[in-house]
């Protein structure tokens, strides 16, 4: 959060509807060149952007520090660091993923062949939330360029100095004609954008709730939508589970950007026989990451602004706390807490808690747990911790989400084979690694047919063709 004595929280001036038309146009023009569809030029660009990143670190670092208060750790392990590994990641498989990829041709069709082609989308809309403003600015950039687009890039309003960080790299780096980076308020901005064009996609990371505007607005021009999205993401601790390596996981998962991760653990369910070994382990580990005043560590991040400062707020007066719960509005600091007796008619149950708060719920049977978790739409991430194989596989099969990890937290995102993505409420689409380039880009069916060669059952007369027709198809 910024130190208002100190720092100008920057002004995030926007475009007029007629200059938006015009740098859209410039960018539909630049496609139709076809300049960004050569590979060479595509990895050149990623590679400009990687050394800008490099360049502008300092920067970042800071800029994300004054929206969020993270620390130089946080900063670079969960924003710069994975955009970095994204980056080469996709230099590197370019090349063989954007190759059309031969498939099997049906006997009746030869002497032909088929590939699917990726062909780019087009001009796209990429919209970021505030809790990881770089990253979720940057890395679907990236698998925009991968993908031969041209992009808007829109930054959240929330965290102002990271999205003036953002303009002026991106500015310095490509042409407007190419990328463009608009800032402004969310609400005024992106309706104006999506209302003025018609976008080749739509890339939102945010709310559910913004998550269902913005599939609204693409549906009135049929503008396919990628949306990644949130929800009530599970930790299920069995009786099974290593409890001191599980409070260690769970304490840094949930307290990792203090709480405003899309993928943080949201509740707890733990089986009653460990409940309170388990609590006294999270405590601990609380104490050891951040000390016996968290609000002093330099770890131990703040709220993203007043409004969800209250709305955190409200949380601590459901239920009743084991640990925690001090706070200080001036700062915008919540203490990390601990919740018990919740029950699902609480708002803390029914809403993402988007902070440092985690209610702990106790279960006996594995069906209560399960049960628990479908009183929500499913869920973005999934976290089991149990040593046993047969309960780790029992939840995975019988729940449906968007990732999970068992005996760990959030790491799943951080792998650039795996796709990244929710199911339902949670998100539309995915993206990371191949499922990124694969998003950004469309499956082209071609078939080439030879010449030598031509069979005569496609002409008339069918007559005597029928026969034969029926064989082919194995209609017998």
């Amino acid at each position: 959060m910024p130190n208002l004595k100190k720092d100008i929280i920057p002004t995030l001036p926007s475009l007029s509807e007629e200059e938006l038309i015009i740098i859209f146009k410039s960018q539909t023009d630049y496609f139709d060149t076809g300049t960004t569809r050569n590979i060479g030029f595509r990895k050149q660009q990623l590679k400009k952007l990687r050394d800008a990143i490099i360049r502008y670190d300092a920067e970042i670092v800071e800029a994300l520090n004054k929206d969020l208060r993270k620390s130089e750790y946080e900063a670079f392990g969960s924003e710069i660091g994975q955009v970095i590994k994204e980056l080469d990641f996709i230099v590197a498989n370019l090349d063989s993923w954007s190759k059309p990829k031969a498939v099997p041709t049906p006997m009746m069709f030869l002497p032909s062949s088929s590939k699917i082609h990726r062909d780019p989308l087009g001009s796209v809309l990429i919209i970021s939330p505030w809790n990881y403003p770089f990253l979720l600015s940057i890395a679907p950039l990236i698998n925009s360029i991968a993908g031969g687009n041209t992009a808007f890039v829109k930054p959240s309003e929330e965290a102002p100095f990271t999205a003036v960080v953002i303009e002026k790299m991106i500015t310095e780096i490509f042409d407007s004609n190419y990328v463009k980076v608009v800032q402004g308020l969310g609400h005024e901005v992106i309706p104006v954008l999506m209302h003025a064009v018609r976008f080749d996609h739509v890339f939102f990371t945010g709310s559910t709730i913004v998550g269902q505007k913005i599939m609204e607005m693409a549906a009135k021009q049929l503008i396919p939508v990628t949306l990644e999205l949130g929800g009530k993401s599970p930790c299920i601790v069995d009786k099974s589970a290593n409890l001191k390596y599980t409070a260690k996981k769970i304490t840094w998962s949930k307290l990792m950007n203090v709480g405003q991760t899309c993928i943080a653990p949201d509740y707890i369910l733990v089986h009653s026989s460990v409940k309170d070994e388990l609590v006294s382990h999270i405590q601990k580990n609380i104490k050891k990451m951040f000390g016996e005043d968290p609000k002093a560590s330099k770890d131990m991040g703040r709220i993203i602004n007043a409004k969800r400062f209250n709305k955190l707020i409200s949380y601590l007066n459901e239920g009743e706390k084991l640990t925690g719960g001090s706070h200080d509005e001036s700062d915008l600091y919540i203490e990390p807490t601990l919740l018990q007796n919740i029950s699902t008619d609480h708002s803390v149950m029914k809403e993402e808690i988007f902070g440092p708060i985690l209610p702990i719920i106790t279960y006996e049977k594995d069906q209560e747990a399960i049960d628990w978790i479908k009183k929500n739409p499913f869920p973005l991430s999934l976290y089991i911790y149990a040593e046993d194989k047969k309960v780790q596989d029992m939840y995975i099969n019988s729940i449906r989400f968007g990732g999970a990890c068992v005996n760990n937290g959030l790491i799943h995102i951080g792998n650039p084979h795996l796709p990244f993505g929710g199911v339902g409420a949670s998100g539309i689409g995915q993206y990371h690694g191949l499922s990124g380039f694969e998003t950004f880009t469309r499956p082209k069916s071609v078939m080439i047919s030879k010449s030598w060669f031509d069979v005569p059952i496609w002409y008339a007369p069918f007559k005597n063709n029928v026969k034969l027709l029926r064989t082919i198809f194995k209609f017998t």
